[in-house]
Parts: C-alpha cells; structure tokens; sequence
C-alpha cells in the first residue's frame, strides 16, 4: 500500500500540516495569547448582555463557564491533539460542554476570528511595548544623572576618528539624551496605534447586531475602538510602526555604544569601566575586556534585524486579513523585545558605572592640539583677522607642536609668535600666560555657552529640559497603567455581576 493510500487526505488534518502549522499555531496562542483571548471573551460577553443581544439567563451561563475555565483550565498545560483546528475552537468546544451547545454557541454572535486575532495580538504587544518604554525611561534616567554629574568632566570628542576638540561627557551624553528621547517618543506614537481596538469589525464589515464596538474596547483597556472595519482586519501598520520604532531606537543606541567601546580601549583609554564588568583573559594576565560594550554592540544588532524582520515580512503583502501578521510574525517579533530588554538593562548598568579617566584625556588633547580651533577663533576676536588667516596661523602652531610632542599650553606660544609675524606683519599682542589660558580645555569649553553648548549654564538648562521631558514620559505611563487597571476592574465586577445574574 503505498503512503498516499495509507494516509486519508479527505480527513483533516493532513499530519504534516498538523505537524507544521497547527501544532505550532496552538503551542504559541496558549502560551503567548490565552489570557488575552479569555479577556476578549468576557468583553465581548458584557457587550453582548449589555446592548441585550443576549439575555440575563445566557449571559449568566456563559458567564459562570468562562470563570470555570480560567480557574480550573491552565492554557500552557494543554497538549495539541488535533482534534480543532486552533485554540479558539479549543476553548469554544470547552464553552459549549460546559454552558451547553446553544447557550455555549452564542458567544461568538457578532465577531469572527479576523477581530478577535487582531484584537489578542495588540493586547499581547501593548504590555511588552510597556515594558520597553518603562526600561527606556530606566536608562534615561541614569543617562541624565551621569550628564549632570559629568557636567564640567573634559572628554576629547572624536570626529572620523580622530581626537577633534574637547568637550564634557555631559555634553555627549546629551545628545544621546536628545536622540533617546525621540525614539521613546516614536514608540509611545507606534503604541497610539495598537491602543486602537479592532473588536466589532467580525470578518470584514462590522454586524447587524446592534454591537457597542466603544464598550468592548473601553472594557479591554484600549483607548478606543479602530474606525474603519476593513482596517481593523487588513491595517498592519501598527505593526510596523512598532517594529520600525523600535529597530530605529536600537539602531540609534548602538552608535555611542561603538563610541563606548572605542573609549574604552587601551590607546584611547578614556572610559574606564570597574572590574565588575571585565572579564580576564584566558592566557594574557595583562588583559581588561570590557566585553559589555561587545555583547551591547551584538545584541543591539540582534534587536534591530529581528525588527526589521517583522517590517519585511509585511512587504507586498495583500491589504486584507491574512496570515503573514498574525501568531508566528508576531511572536518572531516578541524575540526582539526579549532582546531589546537585555541590552536596556545592560546599558543602563555600564553607563551608571562608566567613570571617565581624566589623566588619559589631558594627554590626548594635549598631544592632539584638540582646542586649536580656539585660537583661530580668538585671533578673529581680539585680533580682528579673518577667519582664513587665523585658522592658517592655528594650523602652523598645531604643526610645530604635534611634530616636537609637546604641550599647545606650553610649547605653543613660540611657534604662534613665529607664525603670527610672518602673517601679520607685527608681534601678537597676547602673551605667554594668556595664550595658555586661551588654548586650555577648561576655556574652550567654559566660552562655548551658546544654546546647545557644553558649557554649564548651557548644559544645566538642557538638562533642566530632559528631567521635564522624563517627569512627561512617567506622567502618561502612569496614565496609561492607571486607564487599564480601572478598564480590567470594571470588566472582572461585570463579569461577577452578570455570573450572579445582578
């Protein structure tokens, strides 16, 4: 007999498709979705005792089972037998043994799985969504307190990788603050998004039934209902919004992280992180690999290509209800929030921890001229030459003292007097003590207090600006916690009040 004959393919399920999308489905709705799809139930149960779809006899009975069944049936317990096709089925079938055939079958009056899937799947997004913006907040936190702390702590800041001019860690760190605070915005506008329900659209085109689509989606916690029908079950740009939102974040995070780990090598040695994060060498006794920057660096990656996935995945895909955003895309894309924790949590730590080492800093500003653009700036102020001129001279005196390895501050004066002459025509009128002054780090930054520079005044009014933007991002999280927990309140006492028939 050959395996066609022996394997009925009038019976379903096929084995292989069992084996390969039905099994799989079914494992990944009770241990991602089921208490999702057991809260869309009693929604849709209150509504529909509410508008008197179904009367208070009905609804008591369909009450009383939904309680049962989430009390005494544990969803991740449950092995496929591919006796329904998904754990919907699964769950209506133990409905309608328990309330009964007719009363158990009323539930499903006025919706289709095409509004319920769209419905689980936002509701399992918005608490991960949550938990990033809450560890996001956690890091922005940390990255305003280091800024303030390191307010007046020089650093030499780099441009194609070479020292360029000094600045304060505080002053980098803030625009890392700046960029943060954008992609934390971008997800709180992708979550506006998914915060929209698409519970009352049924299969396409909403019902006849006289169905209170802003009730179910009060109820479920959502901000409101979606308008529009067929968006409900064909829209996938919450989707991708998300994902796009959130491979933009860990994209943007993974640039200072490269800079932290360019830091924190032995030439440049200007980001020192404390033994707690560095592991030894197996075979070198000399070695300190602050490896954290390398599992951020990889991690980070991991977090935006598992995002982008997810995006990709919905390219020239049809504008209907399909399967390609559904259960498996969607859970491909909680890997990336799994992932995307870990690198917040880290980061988070290794920026708290990170101590800037000055010593190293002063050498390489002071070997790298780094505050020359200073003295061509100066030159234009209190010598009244052009900026060309000046930066010819500065470029002279930034020659002469990185070919002898000396020190701008000190050995710098009598190459500038030399070169000055030579262009000008007369002696400066500086001399050596306030040229020293002049070219110091502590002068190029303190004089750069323009909007959005590093000097403190300008510093601590951004950072007055950063702590408002954070206070912001607390205040509408809590608003957010607080909507959802009065919604979940109110759908449980519904739910015992229609279960006592009250």
């Amino acid at each position: 007999m050959s395996i066609l004959q022996a394997n009925d393919r009038s019976v379903f399920p096929d084995p292989v498709y069992r084996a390969t999308v039905l099994k799989p489905l079914f494992d990944g709705a009770t241990h991602h979705h089921a208490a999702a799809l057991a809260r869309i139930d009693r929604a849709h149960l209150v509504m529909l005792v509410e508008t008197g779809i179904l009367d208070a006899a009905q609804g008591a009975a369909i009450a009383r089972a939904l309680v049962a069944m989430d009390r005494e049936i544990d969803p991740g317990s449950l092995t496929y037998g591919g006796d329904v096709e998904d754990y919907f089925f699964h769950r209506e079938r133990e409905l309608k043994h328990r309330a009964g055939p007719d009363v158990g079958g009323r539930l499903h009056t006025a919706r289709s799985r095409n509004d319920i899937d769209h419905t689980f799947l936002k509701l399992g997004l918005k608490p991960r969504i949550d938990a990033l913006l809450q560890a996001g907040r956690g890091l922005l936190g940390t990255l305003i307190d280091v800024a303030a702390r390191d307010r007046d702590v020089l650093i030499v800041a780099y441009t194609h990788g070479q020292p360029a001019q000094p600045t304060t860690h505080g002053h980098y760190l803030a625009a890392v603050i700046e960029v943060l605070i954008r992609d934390l915005e971008r997800l709180e506008a992708a979550r506006t998004i998914v915060d929209l329900c698409p519970m009352g659209a049924a299969a396409i085109t909403t019902s006849g039934f006289p169905i209170d689509r802003h009730r179910v989606a009060q109820l479920l916690g959502f901000a409101a209902p979606l308008q529009n029908a067929y968006s409900c079950i064909a829209a996938t740009d919450y989707l991708t919004s998300v994902y796009s939102a959130l491979s933009l974040l860990f994209l943007h995070l993974g640039r200072p992280i490269q800079d932290f780990q360019f830091w924190s090598s032995f030439e440049v040695g200007q980001l020192y992180l404390p033994n707690a994060f560095v592991q030894i060498s197996s075979i070198m006794p000399q070695k300190r690999n602050p490896v954290p920057f390398e599992h951020l660096r990889h991690l980070a990656s991991q977090t935006v290509g598992r995002a982008r996935a997810v995006v990709d995945v919905m390219h020239n895909t049809p504008f209907t209800d399909m399967t390609d955003s559904e259960a498996e895309t969607q859970e491909m894309g909680y890997q990336a929030f799994d992932v995307a924790q870990r690198v917040l949590g880290l980061l988070t730590a290794t920026v708290g921890a990170g101590q800037i080492d000055p010593e190293r800093v002063s050498a390489n500003l002071s070997r790298s001229c780094a505050t020359i653009t200073e003295l061509a700036d100066w030159l234009v102020r209190s010598e009244g030459l052009s900026f060309r001129l000046g930066h010819e001279i500065a470029a002279d005196v930034a020659r002469a003292v990185v070919a002898t390895g000396g020190d701008l501050p000190r050995d710098g004066f009598a190459p500038f007097v030399e070169s000055f002459t030579r262009h000008v025509g007369r002696p400066p009128r500086a001399g050596q003590g306030e040229f020293a002054s002049m070219v110091s780090p502590e002068h190029f930054v303190a004089i750069r207090d323009r909007f959005g520079g590093p000097a403190p005044a300008a510093l601590d009014a951004a950072i007055r600006g950063y702590r408002t933007s954070l206070d912001a991002f607390h205040e509408r999280a809590a608003s957010r916690s607080a909507f959802e927990a009065a919604a979940a309140r109110d759908l449980d006492t519904r739910i015992d009040e229609i279960a006592r028939g009250a």
